[in-house]
């Protein structure tokens, strides 16, 4: 998947995603259509979407992040500059199928409707928001709302 300055690739390291790829893949790029004024134009993205289980999730989580826990989505932003083509950001996101399917179960959801919030939220991050203080948490979480309102998906903090 190749837009202008956002170029896609996708990678499964689970028996648990293949079949849903198909439907991933046309989220992800609308998504990306959606969010579009979120990405600097002067900059190119380099998106890995990376399905991957609790497994790789725990040991990534354990590596990066020093937390013994799984968890549904993590991502990792490498800055790089060329004085030729400018600011490239190579983004690493990790969805754990495992951590997905048991919050889908537990809150009676759609597993795409899910995907899409944890990947608004990780293009979120991308572009420059965090939550590490309650008003950064609070302004992406306004922003993750109202984009999901977009594709008429209900406010996912209100379950």
């Amino acid at each position: 998947m190749h837009m202008k300055n956002i170029k896609v690739d996708f990678f499964s390291e689970s028996k648990k995603w293949p079949r849903r790829i198909p439907k991933i893949k046309t989220i992800t790029k609308k998504t990306i259509n959606k969010m579009s004024s979120y990405f600097n134009r002067d900059h190119k993205f380099e998106l890995n979407i990376i399905l991957t289980d609790k497994s790789k999730m725990i040991k990534l989580n354990k590596t990066y992040k020093n937390k013994q826990t799984d968890t549904d989505v993590l991502t990792f932003i490498t800055e790089n500059s060329n004085k030729n083509v400018g600011k490239i950001l190579y983004c690493d996101i990790f969805f754990s199928i495992d951590t997905i399917e048991k919050y889908i179960r537990r809150n009676k959801i759609s597993i795409y409707n899910h995907f899409n919030h944890l990947l608004i939220h990780s293009l979120l991050h991308i572009n420059g928001y965090n939550h590490k203080k309650n008003l950064e948490f609070k302004k992406m979480k306004r922003e993750e709302i109202k984009i999901l309102g977009l594709f008429g998906i209900n406010n996912p903090y209100i379950i």
